[in-house]
């Protein structure tokens, strides 16, 4: 495929761009890149206080549980929100010079990736004051990781060619992740779903990502081999899929930014 050549031979544009969308997150701001352990805090914080007396979620050390779940769905989440608009944004630049525009999802999804193993760190420290502990099977989070991205990857190109076009698309994106997110097995254990309807629940990648942070981080065990064919499979169908649909969109981004 043309991207690995294009992002090898414009790699310095593409670090450039990725250190501006680590650094342009949060720019202004008092906090600066410390939001990135607040946010994922916070949500854990209100989950964590309300959502158990809710639901009645038998899990022990819920707080771990949680944290262990929400951290790799605000990765996910980050991404796509913020990539919707990578194209558009970077219009200007578009129309007065040529560089591989599939850079700029690109650069989206490694920054993603970088704040990602940061925020990491908080993981461990819950496990560690949680008592949960560290296992060996922590080795295969960056494994985990980089298919995550490749599938969010996939997802951006499409989201962000189609969102030059139609500008409606990052307000419905907001709305399915917002469905999404109880959708998916984060509040809440996937056994507390009926066992003849659970494959519904597990039509959806994220939930066969959120189950296996939890076995190498949580439960200290080995993924599920479906899991991870499963996830892999369908994240190289979707890159390959949003890859070619945006180099078939990119044609027109010039007239449309």
């Amino acid at each position: 495929m043309d991207i690995f050549k294009n992002l090898y031979q414009y790699r310095e544009l593409l670090k450039t761009n990725v250190q501006k969308e680590i650094r342009g997150k949060y720019k202004g701001s008092f906090l600066g890149v410390l939001w990135s352990f607040l946010n994922p805090l916070l949500m854990v914080l209100v989950y964590a206080l309300v959502f158990p007396y809710i639901m009645r979620v038998p899990v022990d050390n819920y707080l771990v549980f949680l944290i262990v779940a929400i951290i790799p769905w605000n990765f996910f989440t980050t991404c796509i929100t913020t990539g919707c608009n990578c194209v558009w944004l970077n219009g200007g630049i578009i129309k007065k010079v040529y560089f591989p525009r599939e850079i700029l999802p690109v650069s989206v999804i490694l920054a993603g990736l970088i704040n990602f193993f940061i925020s990491c760190v908080i993981i461990l420290l819950f496990v560690i004051i949680g008592k949960v502990g560290i296992s060996i099977h922590i080795l295969w989070l960056p494994l985990i990781a980089i298919i995550q991205s490749i599938l969010s990857l996939g997802l951006l190109f499409i989201l962000s060619a189609i969102n030059v076009y139609v500008r409606d698309v990052e307000y419905v994106v907001n709305f399915f992740l917002n469905l999404l997110f109880y959708g998916t097995p984060i509040l809440y254990q996937a056994s507390m779903f009926p066992e003849n309807i659970r494959w519904i629940l597990y039509l959806n990648p994220m939930a066969h990502f959120i189950d296996i942070y939890r076995n190498i981080f949580y439960y200290h065990t080995n993924p599920s081999f479906a899991s991870l064919l499963y996830i892999f499979v369908i994240a190289i169908v979707i890159l390959v899929a949003g890859y070619l649909i945006f180099r078939k969109l990119e044609k027109g981004f010039a007239e449309e930014v």
